[in-house]
C-alpha cells in the first residue's frame, strides 16, 4: 500500500488505541471457512478454517553476489510474477502475498477435496520451478532452488491499518500460518525435500498424495511429511523443451 503523508498526533493515537482495545469481543465471528475480505472491517474479524501455503528462495541473500541489480530484478520478477499465477490459479484463495522473496497464500478449505486441490497447487508451483529454471540457463542464470510449506488449521482473520488514511491490509494470524512458514523455511535446505507439509493438512489428503509424501521427524518441527512432488503433464511439457 503506497504511503500517503499525515502529521502524527500522539493524543489522537491514544484515543485510537483505547478505542481498540474496548471493542467487544463477540465482533470476532466463528466461522467455518474464512468469508471474502469485503465483509472485514476496523471492528470485526472471522476464525476459520484455511490452508496455508508458503514458497520461500533458498539461499537469496547469495543471488545479489552473483548478479548485477537489472538481472536481479529480472529474476525476481519472474519468479514472483508466475508463483503467484500458480497461488491464485485456486477458486478457493483467499489472500496471496509477497514478503521480500517469499509468496505466500491462504485457501477456504472446508472439504477434504479441497485441500488436495491445493496439494495440487503446491505440486504446480514445485513443476514452475523447473519452467523458471529452464529459462534462467538460457540467459546463463544459476537454477534457483525453494522450500515449500503447507499446512491446515485455523486463523484469525482481520482488517488492519490506520483507519480514514487507506492504509491498510487484511492479516491471517494464527498456527497454521506461522507453521506453514517454519515448514517452508526447512524444506529444500541441503538435502531435504522441497515440499514440506505439516501433519493436519497431511492426515486431510487423500490416499494418492499421502502415497506421493514420507513422514520424518524434523527438530523443532516434529514430524512433518515431506516430498518432490510434480504435476506430470506440465512437468513432462517442460521436459520436452529445447
Amino acid at each position: 500500500m503506497d504511503g500517503n503523508y499525515k502529521a502524527y498526533n500522539y493524543t489522537r493515537s491514544s484515543d485510537r488505541i483505547k478505542d481498540i482495545l474496548n471493542q467487544p469481543a463477540g465482533v470476532f465471528e466463528d466461522v467455518n471457512g474464512l468469508p471474502d475480505r469485503d465483509r472485514l472491517t476496523y471492528t470485526n474479524g472471522f476464525y476459520g478454517n484455511c490452508s496455508a501455503v508458503f514458497i520461500d528462495i533458498r539461499d537469496s541473500s547469495g543471488l545479489t553476489d552473483k548478479h548485477k541489480r537489472p538481472t536481479l530484478a529480472k529474476i525476481y520478477r519472474a519468479f514472483i510474477s508466475e508463483m503467484v499465477a500458480v497461488l491464485n490459479s485456486d477458486p478457493n484463495v483467499r489472500e496471496v502475498n509477497i514478503v521480500g522473496d517469499c509468496v505466500w497464500a491462504v485457501y477456504k478449505t472446508t472439504q477434504k477435496t479441497e485441500i488436495d486441490d491445493v496439494f495440487g497447487v503446491a505440486s504446480q508451483a514445485n513443476t514452475l520451478l523447473k519452467l523458471l529454471n529452464h529459462h534462467y540457463a538460457k540467459k546463463d542464470i544459476d537454477p534457483l532452488e525453494i522450500g515449500i510449506g503447507i499446512d491446515y488449521g485455523r486463523v484469525l482473520m482481520i482488517k488492519a491499518g490506520f483507519s480514514g488514511s487507506g492504509i491498510n491490509d487484511v492479516v491471517y494470524m494464527g498456527d497454521v500460518v506461522n507453521r506453514a512458514a517454519h515448514l517452508a523455511h526447512e524444506a529444500g535446505r541441503g538435502w531435504n525435500d522441497p515440499f514440506f507439509v505439516g501433519d493436519d493438512f497431511q492426515c486431510n489428503l487423500n490416499d494418492h498424495n499421502q502415497g506421493l509424501l514420507r513422514s520424518r521427524f524434523v527438530s523443532g518441527l516434529g514430524t512433518v511429511y515431506t516430498g518432490n512432488v510434480v504435476r506430470t503433464d506440465m512437468n513432462e511439457w517442460i521436459e520436452s523443451l529445447q
